[in-house]
């Protein structure tokens, strides 16, 4: 299994080879491509449209080619309240990555302080 900091690693890899890295990228317009990704699984739960993994791991013995993968991705998973999840974690892994963070350790030492904290930090919600 992977962890988080590897992970970024190779998301990262895969989005330069894919050119999303050719130019320099301003973090405020990363970012908010985070945040977009969170406003279209907003939108899909609020459409209750979410994946149907059942119908496309039953026709994974069927599949023949990346054709057919694409067509099954498209109808069963696409713009799904779960696809637009994953694509929060892509884009955020791959900035993760561009930036060289040690994100297991940062995630370590929040829940650390977390820890010292009141409860529910002092606030209403």
């Amino acid at each position: 299994m992977n962890n988080l900091n590897e992970l970024a690693k190779q998301y990262h890899e895969r989005a330069k080879e894919k050119g999303f890295w050719d130019e320099p990228r301003e973090t405020g317009t990363l970012l908010m491509l985070m945040v977009s990704e969170l406003s279209e699984a907003l939108e899909a739960d609020r459409k209750n449209k979410h994946a149907d993994l059942e119908t496309f791991d039953y026709r994974e013995d069927e599949r023949n080619c990346s054709e057919d993968f694409q067509a099954d991705f498209q109808q069963l998973i696409k713009d799904s309240f779960e696809d637009e999840i994953a694509d929060v974690f892509i884009r955020l892994l791959d900035f993760i990555g561009q930036r060289n963070i040690n994100i297991e350790r940062h995630i370590d030492l929040k829940m650390q302080y977390n820890q010292t904290r009141a409860y529910k930090h002092g606030t209403a919600y």
